[in-house]
């Protein structure tokens, strides 16, 4: 009986590439001559696939994810980050015609027939975790990992990212860097906050007295700025844990008569639309929450039609982007 690997020896690719033009998947890049190339080969060799691809070939083909998100609706509302998420889950299932089901937080989950793929955006509570798994093992965590997890995972490196913005801060001369960000969980930190305290203070420009913490709003920001700035001193460099909660640091600093960044400079993530039409303009991490969505359903695609076992993190890449709210 002919193998996969017999087609792709004579049509001179690889073995994942005949898997997949025989499977027909709908992300594969290859020229139309190399596919019929595989196609005739396979014919002429009669290659017959085994029941069970047959059996997933045809769960692909009937592909339903189910997307919780572990927030209420009205967050996207205030903070676009989550917003761009779901509209990357969006798009990519409509470009591969996945169904898809969205399901937010408190809300009970719908009565669904079939679920190949559960994503779960954003850190999950332990009732959402338990919903998901008794629904399938093929879940993939968005904007979450924790190490040593048997699920997928697509994040962002907010260590890193804390360490650049520091870094950034004491090239430019800053002695003392403070800190104001939001928490998912009530009382306690943020992994950017702790990532900020323990290399900030490994490199002597943080002190406890300067982190604020509150939610990850405008409103948030807006308040914890104004109780930083009534001290009789506060540090002059900011790192903030999100543009939306920025918008409200940078209003606290304008009522308050300062120059920004030439009294106090603040450096935010996410990028969102309107942080280039703040005033000045926000200095911000560009995190790619759209992609993130996107990939989040191409792990779950791929893991489908595969059969993967072994769990994947992936991190989408974020960049600086300097503007007015820096030197």
């Amino acid at each position: 009986m002919a193998t996969l690997k017999d087609i792709a020896t004579e049509a001179g690719v690889s073995l994942a590439t005949v898997s997949r033009v025989l499977n027909d998947d709908p992300t594969l890049n290859v020229k139309e001559e190399t596919k019929h190339r595989i196609l005739e080969i396979a014919e002429k060799l009669e290659y017959k696939s085994t029941s069970s691809r047959k059996t997933q070939a045809h769960a692909v083909g009937h592909h339903h994810i189910l997307a919780i998100y572990s927030y209420q609706q009205d967050l996207e509302i205030n903070d676009p980050y989550y917003l761009a998420i779901r509209h990357g889950i969006e798009t990519q299932c409509e470009k591969l015609g996945i169904e898809l089901t969205n399901c937010y937080f408190n809300n009970a989950l719908p009565e669904l027939k079939k679920i190949t793929g559960v994503l779960i955006v954003g850190q999950p509570s332990l009732a959402i975790r338990d919903a998901a798994t008794a629904l399938t093992d093929n879940i993939c965590f968005i904007d979450f990992h924790e190490p040593g997890s048997n699920y997928d995972a697509v994040d962002i490196d907010l260590v890193r990212i804390a360490k650049e913005v520091i870094d950034f801060f004491i090239a430019e001369g800053a002695s003392r860097i403070g800190f104001i960000g939001g928490q998912d969980e009530p009382g306690k930190a943020d992994i950017r906050e702790v990532a900020f305290a323990e290399y900030g203070r490994l490199k002597g420009v943080v002190s406890e007295d300067d982190i604020w913490r509150g939610g990850f709003s405008s409103s948030s920001g807006y308040e914890l700025a104004k109780i930083m700035l009534a001290k009789a001193d506060f540090p002059t460099a900011l790192f903030v844990a999100s543009d939306s909660i920025a918008i409200g640091v940078l209003r606290a600093i304008h009522e308050r008569g300062l120059a920004i960044p030439e009294d106090i400079s603040l450096i935010s993530v996410n990028d969102i639309p309107t942080a280039r039409f703040t005033f000045p303009p926000l200095s911000t991490v560009r995190i790619h929450s759209e992609m993130m969505g996107s990939q989040g359903v191409n792990l779950l695609f791929e893991k489908a039609r595969d059969g993967r076992a072994l769990p994947l993190n992936v991190y989408v890449p974020s960049v600086l982007k300097l503007r007015g709210t820096t030197r």
